[in-house]
């Protein structure tokens, strides 16, 4: 996901989803602080790629719906806004959930970001063969392009949801947030940071999120802002994390197909009955959802620090630091439909990020 600006949200608590019952970790480790944490260049020099992405993002919040389609049942699974990565396991529990109860035979799911591939996956862990159809594999799906912060932001609008969109919401949130920590480790490139966030704490969304949250002091921090607290959650490395995943559907036997669909009867000439659609911003043209309304996200990515291992949201935009490079993002565009990185954009988030950082102040 990419994202800077001010979250909004609302108290949501729920157990309702289950978790498969042998998973392996990786045991987090607390290494003591130093007295000052390491600052980030963001040189313009430094920069080593750009990107932009295209958030699918809806007023009401993301689909999860059983639907017909001649005789197929379809199962939409999409709208996530900037929280594809936050909520790709929780969706995809709900929506597979939903459309495996009575069926047999093979499933198809149309699409390979991340919530696809976690659609896919659930999948095969309920006992069906999938196939998954999609126009691009990564590292060409708006997925790669994340910051890969686990925190939902920019998925809905509070007077556009229902409560039984929020009953779905706390549910799917849930199931994401235990799913994720069940994957921390380098073969998925998922690991826990401290996040510092400019301004006020936010309400919880739920009992352990966000967990280790407090307001720190300015004697406390080193950052040029007035007010700051912080939390631990957990970050992604997309493009490691989306290639593990496509290895994993297809160590199960799983099928991947390149296939464009640019219209719902396409989706009939497909041998599985049960189809779940995962299209993201794609089924705005494929199903004629009007609602979807892309919101670009751009980031510029510098070389990689190793010693920076916090993670920072504020005014100056956000910071991610991952292995394969420090990720700086700032942008929420509305309406824009070109996926690629503006000059101009990039490098006002570069000079932002270059001015929080170089105001940096240790504390006694």
């Amino acid at each position: 996901m990419i994202h800077a600006l001010p979250r909004r949200h609302f108290v949501a608590a729920s157990a309702a989803l289950a978790l498969p019952g042998c998973a392996t970790t990786t045991e987090r480790t607390v290494a003591a602080k130093p007295a000052c944490l390491h600052p980030v260049d963001a040189a313009p020099d430094r920069v080593i790629r750009t990107a932009a992405g295209l958030r699918p993002y809806r007023r009401s919040g993301f689909v999860v719906r059983a639907d017909t389609l001649g005789t197929k049942r379809l199962v939409h699974n999409y709208g996530h806004g900037g929280s594809g990565i936050t909520m790709s396991w929780g969706t995809s529990k709900l929506a597979v959930d939903m459309g495996i109860a009575g069926h047999r035979g093979p499933v198809a799911v149309i699409g390979a970001g991340i919530v696809g591939l976690s659609t896919a996956r659930l999948v095969q862990e309920a006992g069906f063969p999938v196939t998954v159809y999609a126009k691009a594999l990564p590292p060409d799906t708006t997925s790669n392009v994340a910051g890969g912060q686990f925190h939902p932001f920019g998925l809905f609008d509070n007077d556009a949801v229902t409560p039984e969109w929020r009953r779905q919401f706390a549910a799917a949130l849930d199931y994401s947030w235990r799913r994720f920590q069940i994957m921390v480790g380098g073969d998925y490139g998922v690991r826990w940071l401290t996040t510092y966030v400019e301004g006020m704490p936010e309400e919880p969304l739920m009992a352990t999120f966000p967990p280790a949250a407090r307001i720190v002091r300015a004697e406390e921090h080193p950052f040029p802002v007035e007010r700051l607290w912080r939390y631990d959650t957990m970050y992604v490395e997309t493009g490691r994390y989306l290639r593990q995943m496509i290895r994993d559907i297809e160590g199960a036997a799983g099928r991947i197909a390149i296939r464009n669909f640019s219209a719902p009867a396409e989706l009939q000439t497909l041998p599985e009955t049960l189809v779940f659609n995962c299209t993201g911003l794609g089924s705005h043209g494929l199903f004629g959802d009007t609602e979807l309304t892309p919101i670009r996200g751009q980031l510029a990515i510098l070389l990689p620090q190793p010693e920076v291992d916090y993670a920072f949201n504020g005014r100056a935009g956000y910071m991610f630091p991952r292995a394969d490079g420090i990720v700086l993002g700032g942008s929420f565009e509305r309406g824009e439909w070109l996926a690629e990185p503006q000059p101009e954009r990039i490098a006002r988030i570069v000079a932002a990020h270059q001015a929080l950082f170089g105001g940096f102040r240790c504390p006694a």
